[in-house]
C-alpha cells in the first residue's frame, strides 16, 4: 500500500492554483499577518520528502474495498428544550439535534475525499444516512479545509436544499462559489455566533490547513463548543495538546464531546496532527465530558492502521483509564438519544 496517499498528492497537483485566501486581520498569537500557526507548535508541518519517506518505507494495513452497512432513517427534529440526540453518519460527519436545532459537522457524502472525482481515497462505507433522508439542516460546522472535512460538493447540495448557516474558520469562504459565500460565517478562535438560543464558539485545535500547493495554513482550523441546555464539544481534527483542558476551564465541562479516534499510524508521522484512541480518551477526561463519541474512523483509508483497529485500540484505552461507557462509538447511521434534562452537574 505504498501508494496510499500518492493519488491525493496527484490530486493536489492537479487543482493547485496561485489564488489563496487573503486575511484582513492584525497579527495575533496564532496569525503572523500572512499565515496561521499553532502557538505552542509553530513548526508542526511535514516536508514533502518526509511524506515520501512515510509512503515508501512504511507498510499500510490493507482495507477491504467495501464494508456493507444498513443505511438508517433519523427523526426530523427535536422540539423540546433539553432534547439532545446524536447520529453518527461516518468519518467526522455527525448530526447533532439539540434544543430543536439540527447541526451537522464536517459533512461528506462524496465517494472520495479528493479535489477530483476519479482519484484519491475512496470510502469503504456508505454514509449511514442517505442524503435525501437527512432532515433539514440549520447549522453546518466546518473544522478545517482538508478535503475529508470541507467537502465542497456535499456543502453545495446542502446549501441548495436547506440554505443552512455554515460556520468555519477565517479564510474558509474563499473556497465557496459566489452565490454561497453569504451563507458562510468565518470565525477566529474564541469568536462566537448566536443562533436561536444556541451559542457556537470556535476554539483552538492542534492541526493545520491546506487544499493546494500554495494555500498552506492560509485558512484557520479549530474546534467548536455548542452551548444550549447542554454543552457539546466538536473536536474536529487535532493532535493531543492542552487545548482540551483550556476548553474545560472556559466552559467548566461538557455533556457530550465528539472526538476523533482514527487516522493515527505511523505515530512518528501522524502524532502532531492526529490523536490515537488513547489520546482521545485522555482528551475526554481533559474536557470533563460526561459522554464522548468516537468519530473520524473506518470510512476512508488515510493512514496505515487497519479498518477495525481504532475500535480495538479504543477498547484497550478505556480499560486502561477506567472510562467505561462514558466513551462510546456508534454504528454508521445509529442514533443515541439523551434524557430531557438540563446540563448535568458533577
Amino acid at each position: 500500500m505504498k501508494s496510499l496517499l500518492l493519488p491525493s498528492i496527484l490530486s493536489i497537483l492537479l487543482v493547485s492554483s496561485c489564488g489563496v485566501p487573503q486575511i484582513d486581520r492584525k497579527k495575533s498569537d496564532h496569525f503572523d499577518g500572512s499565515k496561521f500557526f499553532n502557538p505552542d507548535f509553530p513548526k508542526m508541518g511535514k516536508s514533502f520528502s518526509t511524506l515520501l519517506k512515510w509512503k515508501f518505507t512504511e507498510k499500510a494495513t490493507k482495507w477491504p474495498k467495501e464494508v456493507a452497512i444498513k443505511q438508517q432513517k433519523v427523526q426530523e427534529r427535536n422540539n423540546s428544550p433539553g432534547d439532545l440526540s446524536v447520529t453518527y453518519v461516518n468519518h467526522a460527519t455527525v448530526l447533532v439535534q439539540l434544543d430543536g436545532i439540527n447541526i451537522l459537522t464536517d459533512p461528506i457524502w462524496s465517494k472520495r475525499t479528493s479535489p477530483v472525482s476519479f482519484i484519491g481515497p475512496k470510502r469503504v462505507r456508505l454514509p449511514g444516512i442517505k442524503f435525501d433522508d437527512v432532515p433539514k439542516i440549520d447549522i453546518i460546522l466546518i473544522s478545517h479545509n482538508h478535503y475529508d472535512h470541507m467537502d465542497l460538493p456535499t456543502l453545495k447540495m446542502f446549501l441548495k436544499r436547506d440554505r443552512p448557516i455554515v460556520l468555519a474558520g477565517l479564510g474558509s469562504s474563499y473556497y465557496f462559489d459566489k452565490e454561497d459565500k453569504s451563507s458562510v460565517h468565518e470565525l477566529d478562535w474564541d469568536e462566537s455566533y448566536p443562533f436561536k438560543g444556541l451559542k457556537f464558539t470556535f476554539l483552538p485545535a492542534k492541526h493545520w490547513s491546506k487544499r493546494s500547493l500554495f494555500d498552506e495554513n492560509k485558512c484557520l482550523w479549530g474546534a467548536f463548543a455548542i452551548e444550549g441546555t447542554k454543552k457539546v464539544y466538536f473536536a474536529g481534527d487535532t493532535g493531543y495538546a492542552d487545548h482540551f483542558k483550556k476548553a474545560a476551564q472556559k466552559f467548566n465541562e461538557f455533556y457530550l464531546s465528539l472526538i476523533p479516534i482514527g487516522a493515527y499510524e505511523p505515530r512518528w508521522f501522524m502524532k502532531d496532527a492526529h490523536m490515537n484512541p488513547e489520546e482521545a480518551v485522555m482528551a475526554h477526561l481533559d474536557l470533563k465530558s460526561k459522554y464522548s463519541l468516537g468519530i473520524h474512523h473506518s470510512t476512508f483509508q488515510l493512514t496505515n492502521e487497519g479498518v477495525t483497529k481504532p475500535i480495538i485500540d479504543l477498547k484497550k484505552a478505556k480499560q486502561k483509564y477506567e472510562v467505561g461507557d462514558g466513551f462510546f462509538t456508534l454504528e454508521n447511521g445509529e442514533t443515541r438519544k439523551f434524557k430531557n434534562t438540563a446540563n448535568f452537574k458533577r
